[in-house]
C-alpha cells in the first residue's frame, strides 16, 4: 500500500474545521464527521454487529476526542432489512453488541450516531423470499430495473406497495430502533432518506405512483418522511434527530434533476423541518449528499473523477434552513472545496473512503498530511482486512510508504 497521489492535500489548521461546533446534544471538537459506511462485517442470520471488531473500528476513528461518527446503515427491522452481514437494531443480541461499540467510541470522549434503514425495493430479493419477508416499495410493479422485476417474479415475491396500515408499522419500527439506540448509548439518530431506499422512494415520483395520501403532490410524497421524522422525534427528542437527503440523487433508479419538480420536494422537506426547528423541535443536523455526475456509491475507476453536477447545487439549503448541515461526497478528493464549505459556521464535511483507509484522519486534515490509498475490494469482505488493519501515518511511514 502507498499514499494517494491523486490529489495534494492542505492543511486545515485555523480554519472552521477545527472549530467547536454543538450538534444536537453534544459539541464536536472539529467538523471533520464520519459518515454512514456500509460495510457488512454483522453475522448472519440475525444481523448481530461484532461488539469486538466493529468495535475496535469505531474505536480507532473516534480516537480525536469530540469527534462525531455515523454508523453504517442499520436495519430498524427484518421486514426493512435484505443484506445478510448489515447489522441491525431492534433486537436484544444486537443492542447488546451495539452496547460494547458505543462503549469504545466513549472511551475516546466522542460521539456516535446510528443511521436507521429501511432497503424498500433495493433489498436483496432472494434473500427477502428466503425469509418469507415482503418485498416492499413505494408501489406495486415500479421496479428499479427489469432485471429487479424477473427475480422477483422468479422467487414468487412481487414488488409490494405498502398499505397504510404497513406504513404504519415501518414508522413504530423506526421508533423502536431509535429508543433501542439511545438505550445502547448512541449520541442520536440519523433517519436514512437518501440514495433511493425506501423512504427516497416515497419521496420520489418517479419511484412513486401512489394515489392516496402517500402520492401524487409533493407533500403527499414527503408525508412518508416526515411522520417518521415527527415520530422519532417524540420518541427521543428532535436533538437526537438528524436526517439524509440525497436530492439529485441517482443511485436506486432514483430521478434526481430529471424530475422538474425534485427541487420543489426537497425544499418543502426542508422548510418543514426548518418550521419544526422554529417551533422548538429543531433536528440536530441535515446531512446532504453533494451533487455529482455518478451516483453516491463510486466504482474504483471512477474514484477522481466525479464532477459537480452541472445542473445545481446543495447551496439552495441555507435559504431555508437554518441549523447544522452534514456535507459528504467526494471531499477528500477535493479539499479546497471541503474548505469553501467550511466557510459557512452551520457546515460539517464527512469524509467517506478516506476515513476507513485512514484511521487518523483528523490529524491528517490538521497537518496536511498525505492520505493512505483505500483498497475498494475489501470494502464489504468480512473479516479484520480492509477494516481495522489500516495503519496511522506514523505507522505508514514505518512501513515505508511513499
Amino acid at each position: 500500500m502507498s499514499f494517494t497521489d491523486s490529489f495534494k492535500p492542505i492543511s486545515f489548521k485555523g480554519s472552521n474545521m477545527f472549530k467547536p461546533m454543538k450538534v444536537g446534544n453534544t459539541v464536536v471538537q472539529h467538523r471533520a464527521v464520519m459518515p454512514p459506511l456500509t460495510r457488512m462485517r454483522a453475522t448472519a442470520p440475525g444481523n448481530v454487529p461484532n461488539g469486538e471488531l466493529a468495535g475496535t473500528y469505531y474505536y480507532q476513528r473516534s480516537r480525536r476526542p469530540g469527534s462525531m461518527l455515523i454508523t453504517e446503515g442499520t436495519f430498524i427491522s427484518a421486514q426493512a432489512g435484505g443484506y445478510d452481514n448489515a447489522p441491525g437494531i431492534w433486537s436484544e443480541e444486537q443492542v447488546a453488541e451495539w452496547k460494547k461499540i458505543f462503549g469504545r467510541v466513549h472511551e475516546n470522549k466522542s460521539f456516535l450516531w446510528v443511521q436507521l434503514w429501511a432497503l424498500g425495493r433495493q433489498a436483496g430479493i432472494k434473500e427477502m423470499a428466503r425469509d418469507g419477508l415482503r418485498y416492499d416499495s413505494a408501489s406495486d410493479g415500479v421496479y428499479m430495473t427489469e432485471e429487479a422485476k424477473e427475480a422477483s417474479i422468479k422467487v414468487n415475491n412481487p414488488q409490494h406497495g405498502l398499505t397504510i396500515d404497513e406504513i404504519k408499522q415501518y414508522t413504530k419500527e423506526y421508533v423502536h430502533a431509535a429508543k433501542n439506540s439511545i438505550a445502547a448509548g448512541a449520541a442520536g439518530v440519523e433517519v436514512h432518506a437518501a440514495h433511493g431506499y425506501l423512504l427516497n422512494q416515497f419521496l420520489d415520483s418517479g419511484s412513486n405512483k401512489r394515489t392516496d395520501q402517500y402520492g401524487g403532490s409533493l407533500e403527499n410524497r414527503a408525508r412518508f418522511t416526515l411522520e417518521v421524522v415527527d415520530a422519532v422525534i417524540e420518541a427521543v427528542g428532535a436533538e437526537r434527530v438528524g436526517i439524509r437527503l440525497s436530492p439529485y440523487n441517482l443511485y436506486g433508479s432514483m430521478s434526481g434533476s430529471e424530475d422538474p419538480d425534485f427541487l420543489a420536494t426537497y425544499a418543502y422537506v426542508i422548510g418543514e423541518l426548518e418550521q419544526r426547528r422554529k417551533n422548538g423541535k429543531g433536528l440536530a443536523y441535515i446531512h446532504l449528499t453533494e451533487p455529482s455526475l455518478n451516483s453516491s456509491f463510486i466504482v474504483p475507476d471512477a474514484v477522481g473523477s466525479s464532477e459537480e453536477h452541472p445542473q445545481g447545487t446543495n447551496e439552495f439549503i441555507f435559504s431555508i434552513w437554518k441549523g447544522p448541515v452534514l456535507r459528504t461526497g467526494d471531499l477528500g478528493e477535493r479539499p479546497e472545496t471541503a474548505l469553501k464549505h467550511l466557510k459557512n459556521e452551520n457546515t460539517l464535511v464527512g469524509y467517506g473512503r478516506y476515513i476507513i483507509a485512514n484511521p487518523d484522519i483528523v490529524d491528517r486534515l490538521e497537518k496536511g498530511l498525505p492520505f493512505n490509498k483505500y483498497n475498494f475490494n475489501t470494502f464489504y469482505t468480512p473479516g479484520a482486512v480492509g477494516y481495522t488493519d489500516y495503519p496511522t501515518y506514523e505507522e505508514a511511514v514505518k512501513l515505508g510508504y511513499k
